[in-house]
């Protein structure tokens, strides 16, 4: 089957725009059971009543594994926020709406954050035994009600559509700790521009009730585990730096 060029190209995948649907092509390093693990988690979210686009089908295209889903029609509010940075807080202040309705729900049949948190930290070659096992140390410590999280909150992933924004990308999504959902979305931020991650960490405070310092608990383990990620554009050193500043010597 030819899908022609893609219009975009993830950490994970390759997206296609085929007969009115999207077409996500998984890569082919990837476990056998990565896009049904995908899938099913984007059926739970739209489940809930979440705007998400419908998962279609689970199939293979020229023996990759692939996901066809409903095709939204728009512009990301990153795309829409680059063309009018002055516009920064208005497009924050929509995504943090729709973060808190995502935090709103109390999830059941979805992977747990902490049995997620704790393999990538476990599998992680840049770190050390001690690093390890401090790192899962904590993270046993933290108390929390479990809540939906996305794992991958940015205004990349997120279409504005005519009349609805449209939450994409939940591979990463789990049932955990929002403050720990909340720090991950300032780190993907800070990579790229701490002005955007603290305004964003300043609206999701102030409309949440959650404090800085509570979410900045979580920085060394969110930061650990991000170690074990494949992502070209993240800087492990930058990690390490934040890691370090947190894990005693």
């Amino acid at each position: 089957m030819n899908l022609g060029n893609p219009i975009a190209r993830g950490n994970t995948a390759k997206i296609y725009l085929s007969d009115n649907k999207v077409v996500k092509v998984f890569n082919d390093y990837l476990p056998d059971t990565e896009s049904l693990n995908e899938a099913k988690k984007q059926q739970y979210a739209y489940s809930c009543g979440l705007p998400v686009p419908e998962v279609l089908d689970v199939t293979k295209i020229n023996g990759e594994q692939t996901i066809i889903m409903e095709y939204v029609k728009g512009e990301t509010l990153g795309d829409l926020m680059f063309k009018d940075k002055e516009q920064a807080e208005y497009y924050l202040n929509i995504s943090v709406d729709m973060h808190l309705k995502i935090h709103s729900i109390i999830p059941d049949t979805i992977e747990s954050m902490y049995d997620k948190l704790y393999h990538q930290i476990e599998a992680g070659n840049k770190l050390d035994k001690r690093q390890k096992s401090y790192l899962l140390k904590k993270l046993e410590s933290f108390t929390y009600e479990n809540r939906l999280c996305h794992g991958d909150f940015h205004l990349f992933n997120l279409i504005k559509a005519e009349n609805k924004v449209v939450v994409i990308d939940w591979v990463d999504s789990s049932a955990g700790d929002i403050r720990a959902d909340v720090y991950r979305t300032y780190l993907l931020y800070s990579q790229f521009s701490s002005e955007l991650a603290d305004m964003y960490l300043r609206l999701y405070c102030e409309q949440s009730g959650l404090v800085r310092s509570d979410v900045f608990q979580w920085a060394p383990i969110i930061a650990g585990a991000r170690l074990s990620e494949r992502v070209s554009s993240e800087s492990s050193e930058r990690l390490m730096e934040i890691l370090n500043r947190y894990c005693p010597l």
